[in-house]
């Protein structure tokens, strides 16, 4: 892609999200797509791609906070899972299976979603701008990425920041189930961990290698 063409391709996305639009059809992703390939592209265009990005993002977010709120928000929530999980060491038969599901398979899973991807891209040097829900039917939390930084890093480094999310709810219910048969948990509590894990594998094998993390995986992968 040509320096005149990724900049026709730049003023079409920003006409669109100044309109109320999406970026389909603008030519964005290929300019994107383009810069990831030249480091002298984003050195030039790294900085208007993610003033881009940012204005797209919250036109389609249907909910977002600033990423300290949101990171403070979710560290809360991992430490109250934490906490569930330990309490219901204490508990009688169900009370600790059903803590331990609610604690461990519920709240853990949600928050160290967002969570490993943020400490991944911080790592490698990432910055990142908010926390969302993206809508209804997908309401697990997100964290945004800074479009400017993440140009600036390696692909491979982009590849394993998407990864982390995904590598980490799945790590979840698998330690969350030794600790349950290291334990007086009742059989069903192993049982749902087992299946939430298992489920969550085939859920990424399904789904996410052509819609979702896996996919921005292997995506980053290709521009080494």
């Amino acid at each position: 892609m040509e320096t005149e063409q990724i900049q026709r391709a730049l003023s079409a996305a920003e006409k669109a999200v100044e309109g109320g639009e999406g970026l389909a059809g603008t030519g964005f992703w290929k300019a994107v797509g383009a810069a990831k390939r030249d480091p002298d592209l984003v050195d030039r265009f790294a900085p208007r791609i993610a003033e881009i990005d940012r204005r797209a993002f919250l036109g389609w977010a249907a909910f977002s906070v600033g990423a300290g709120v949101g990171t403070a928000l979710m560290a809360l929530g991992t430490l109250a899972g934490v906490v569930l999980v330990v309490w219901s060491y204490g508990l009688p038969d169900p009370w600790n299976g059903l803590v331990m599901l609610g604690g461990g398979g519920g709240v853990l899973v949600t928050t160290t979603h967002g969570l490993g991807h943020l400490a991944v891209g911080r790592l490698a040097g990432m910055r990142f701008t908010h926390w969302f829900v993206g809508s209804a039917r997908r309401p697990q939390p997100g964290v945004k990425v800074d479009y400017d930084t993440y140009l600036r890093t390696g692909p491979r480094s982009r590849a394993w920041m998407h990864a982390s999310g995904a590598l980490v709810t799945k790590v979840v219910p698998f330690v969350l189930l030794g600790l349950v048969l290291a334990a007086d948990f009742p059989s069903w509590a192993a049982w749902l961990l087992a299946a939430q894990g298992v489920l969550q594998i085939i859920t990424d094998a399904l789904w996410s290698v052509k819609m979702s993390d896996w996919k921005k995986f292997r995506r980053e992968m290709s521009f080494r």
